[in-house]
């Protein structure tokens, strides 16, 4: 799930009365609009409606493609240099159930309870979180190395994780888009989107997003399985490793990691 835009909805719910359904369009954090499940599904994405913190207001009435959508809308939130929402997927409920990738928050409200009592229990919250995600501990260590860029709206990079103790000899390095999406091990291809790429404090378990990760930080990378419905060919399609320039075919990470 992504931050901001899941919490946005729900205090948009609240001002306004309305109910929050427990699900989203992507059970992860995803950078492009055609990287959800409507897409996946063939659903309605259009119209889009985008405000800014200042107060534009802009509609996106058509498009050629679900991509050219997303570079519209994205060139609509450079333009304000502020916080920017974007609004779609007019689906009727029926449509909306198809696609939803059902009960997500509530699965991130239970990550935090698993996360929170496993450090009231002293107990290890990086591995209590991984193993109720059903995922694995990738590496343990120390960020080594920052490299950003900000283009086409996007925030791109990599970081390089060295491994320490029982990670020793283990070197990490993930390309990001917004998300985390290509990680290689000792420069080999590991794992990749649309499996899900996850970095935490080592010590607290608490997530830490791309844009607060910084060199000498002590850190956990977590792996955990996609969504079925992002393996499918069209869910790769989607956000598939090709989509981030890594050419070789998407292994998923049960078979990487076993």
């Amino acid at each position: 799930m992504g931050g901001g835009n899941s919490s946005s909805c729900i205090a948009a719910a609240v001002l306004s009365g309305r109910k929050t359904v427990d699900g989203d369009y992507t059970g992860r954090a995803i950078p492009a609009i055609y990287q959800t499940t409507p897409y996946i599904y063939e659903k309605q994405l259009l119209p889009l409606t985008s405000c800014d913190a200042w107060g534009n207001i802009c509609t996106v009435q058509e498009a050629v493609n679900w991509r050219m959508a997303e570079r519209v809308g994205k060139m609509l939130s450079v333009a304000g240099f502020t916080g920017c929402a974007m609004a779609g997927f007019a689906l009727s409920a029926g449509d909306m159930k198809e696609a939803l990738v059902h009960g997500t928050l509530t699965q991130c409200l239970e990550v935090g309870k698993c996360i929170r009592e496993a450090r009231e229990q002293g107990a290890d919250p990086v591995t209590a979180a991984a193993e109720m995600l059903g995922g694995w501990v990738l590496c343990r260590g120390v960020v080594s190395k920052k490299e950003w860029w900000d283009k086409d709206g996007y925030f791109w990079g990599w970081h390089t994780f060295t491994g320490k103790e029982n990670y020793a000899g283990t070197e990490l390095r993930i390309f990001f888009q917004n998300e985390n999406h290509l990680c290689y091990k000792n420069d080999e291809v590991f794992v990749t989107s649309p499996d899900m790429l996850i970095v935490v404090n080592d010590k607290t378990g608490e997530p830490i997003t791309n844009t607060w990760i910084a060199e000498g930080m002590e850190v956990a990378v977590v792996g955990v399985k996609a969504r079925d419905v992002f393996r499918t060919p069209r869910g790769l399609e989607a956000l598939g490793p090709q989509n981030f320039g890594e050419n070789s075919p998407y292994i998923p990470i049960e078979e990487k990691v076993k």
